[in-house]
């Protein structure tokens, strides 16, 4: 069994290497599609053998050549985005057959118009609305259309048994990665937060199912069998933070380094790049095409008008990681969640749980405020009773 540490480092290096994986399936004879969000129903890709990635980028570096075309007061992850598509500076899209798309925001709809024009780019319309019988009817249509674009453009046909294989096997892979942060329940909790982060996010890079599972489950293992040994990784009077907000990864990670190098641990994150995605499985019985979008549909993004969702989970992650408090982190110009703090800091006041809201982008420039803000709110929790 490999060293803990080593493992951590696999995930990581997942994303680094990603790209020479992506070249070697594409040698092999194998379709890509790249996808922006949480609401893309990525059993049907699953289904018909097709190999998909996560498309979003965390990065400045191709910013400004996006706002060429884009404006600048635009979300950082929409800029990034689009900037590594056009400067052929992702692999990721690169390779890609097919781009799909979701109106989970304006300006997201808006830039797939301009991605449309040098790649195949299908964009699913996502109701904002969870409590409709006609958003439900919607979404299902819009699941069947993403089927028949596939069948369409691979010349291939998905089936229901298929299909159904496929909700297994993506559930497995959830179910092991809300096992596997759901160890940082204990107290202290068996990884740092930044760990915790490498696996949830370098995860997307694995894009064999068996090797994925594999590597999820001797990860599991050895952080259970160090703990039980006596390795503490995080010490007992850190405080325990819940992020929530935007998407984490990349040049975001600053905020992760901050509240641990400043006496606290992050030990859930509630956003997309954890419980948010993790935290519920697609039914495995029934009618499939209905069951996605069940599951789907549920998702409790900001974009959800209104959005029980997100706080019925953040409150049960909070009750479940025994939080000390919630940081949450909305990108710069992310309209739906900045507007949606109100509500969250309503929502968690009326729990007594310390709450903080912090916006930020993808350079580096904030991080001296960051740190001063960050530091002040720990401190806080210290002389908390």
């Amino acid at each position: 069994m490999r060293d803990l540490p080593e493992i951590f480092d696999s995930f990581s290096e997942a994303r680094r290497q990603g790209f020479l994986a992506m070249k070697s399936l594409k040698e092999q004879g194998y379709n890509v599609a790249g996808t922006f969000c949480s609401y893309v129903p990525v059993e049907l890709f699953i289904a018909a053998d097709i190999v998909y990635v996560g498309l979003c980028s965390t990065s400045e570096e191709t910013i400004p050549e996006a706002e060429k075309t884009l404006p600048r007061n635009l979300c950082p992850l929409i800029k990034a985005s689009y900037g590594f598509a056009i400067t052929g500076k992702c692999p990721y899209m690169y390779f890609s057959d097919i781009v799909v798309g979701e109106t989970t925001c304006d300006g997201k709809i808006k830039m797939y118009e301009y991605l449309g024009k040098i790649k195949d780019t299908h964009v699913m319309e996502l109701p904002h609305t969870q409590n409709k019988e006609t958003s439900r009817a919607l979404w299902l249509n819009e699941i069947r259309l993403l089927q028949k674009k596939i069948e369409e453009k691979f010349n291939i046909k998905i089936d229901e048994t298929k299909l159904r294989e496929a909700v297994k096997k993506r559930n497995k892979e959830r179910a092991l990665l809300k096992k596997m942060y759901e160890l940082s329940t204990t107290s202290p909790p068996p990884m740092t937060g930044l760990q915790q982060l490498q696996i949830l996010y370098g995860a997307q890079y694995r894009f064999s199912h068996e090797e994925k599972i594999h590597e999820l489950e001797e990860t599991i293992d050895r952080i259970k069998k160090e703990y039980a040994e006596g390795s503490r990784p995080v010490s007992k009077k850190a405080k325990r933070i819940v992020i929530t907000g935007c998407p984490m990864g990349g040049a975001t990670e600053k905020i992760v380094r901050i509240i641990e190098e400043s006496g606290g641990v992050v030990a859930a994150y509630e956003n997309c790049t954890g419980a948010k995605q993790y935290d519920r499985q697609v039914a495995e019985t029934g009618d499939p095409y209905e069951a996605l979008c069940d599951y789907y549909l549920a998702i409790g993004c900001s974009v959800m008008s209104p959005n029980p969702n997100r706080l019925e989970l953040l409150g049960r992650l909070c009750e479940q990681f025994s939080a000390d408090g919630v940081i949450e982190m909305t990108l710069q110009s992310c309209h739906t969640y900045a507007v949606e703090t109100r509500a969250v800091q309503e929502f968690l006041n009326n729990r007594n749980t310390p709450f903080l809201s912090l916006e930020t982008d993808y350079s580096p420039g904030d991080t001296a405020q960051l740190k001063t803000r960050i530091a002040a709110f720990i401190e806080t929790l210290q002389h908390r009773q």
